[in-house]
């Protein structure tokens, strides 16, 4: 059976995470919706959903909470989370938050994927410049492939 696949993504200054989400929709042939884009009654259409930003002091952007906040406990959803951060040791730790909410609405989590990205909030100048690259973004597909399988 194939999922109908949805991916829902908040990405601000340097376009680091509509690079992951567009390499994972291409993949998993996925329809892409900015957080400020988004109808709720979407939500119902789709299989699977991904929902996915940059990381703001430790957390996915707030657009996210807000439009989960504002959905309808769910049943039989399947969901996957990512980001992009300027952060490499902590990456998956910041989807904490975002996975209580989720489970918490009811959407089974069957992924998580973050890597780096381009990153000015503390330095002008910037860290981790040119990320994500071609290598992350191939690890972004083959993630999205895997997905595929559960």
């Amino acid at each position: 059976m194939k999922l109908k696949t949805l991916i829902v993504y908040y990405s601000e200054h340097h376009g680091n995470t509509k690079k992951v989400a567009r390499a994972m929709a291409e993949v998993l042939n996925a329809k892409l919706l900015k957080t400020q884009d988004i109808d709720l009654g979407i939500i119902s259409q789709h299989d699977l959903i991904g929902f996915g930003s940059g990381i703001y002091w430790g957390r996915h952007h707030k657009q996210l909470f807000d439009i989960i906040d504002r959905l309808p406990n769910q049943i039989y959803k399947k969901a996957f989370i990512f980001s992009t951060s300027g952060a490499a040791n902590k990456s998956m730790s910041f989807h904490e938050h975002l996975k209580s909410k989720l489970s918490k609405k009811g959407f089974e989590i069957i992924g998580e994927f973050s890597c780096l990205g381009f990153d000015t909030a503390i330095s002008e100048s910037g860290i981790n410049k040119g990320k994500p690259n071609d290598k992350d973004l191939n690890k972004a597909k083959e993630f999205a492939l895997n997905l595929l399988s559960k």
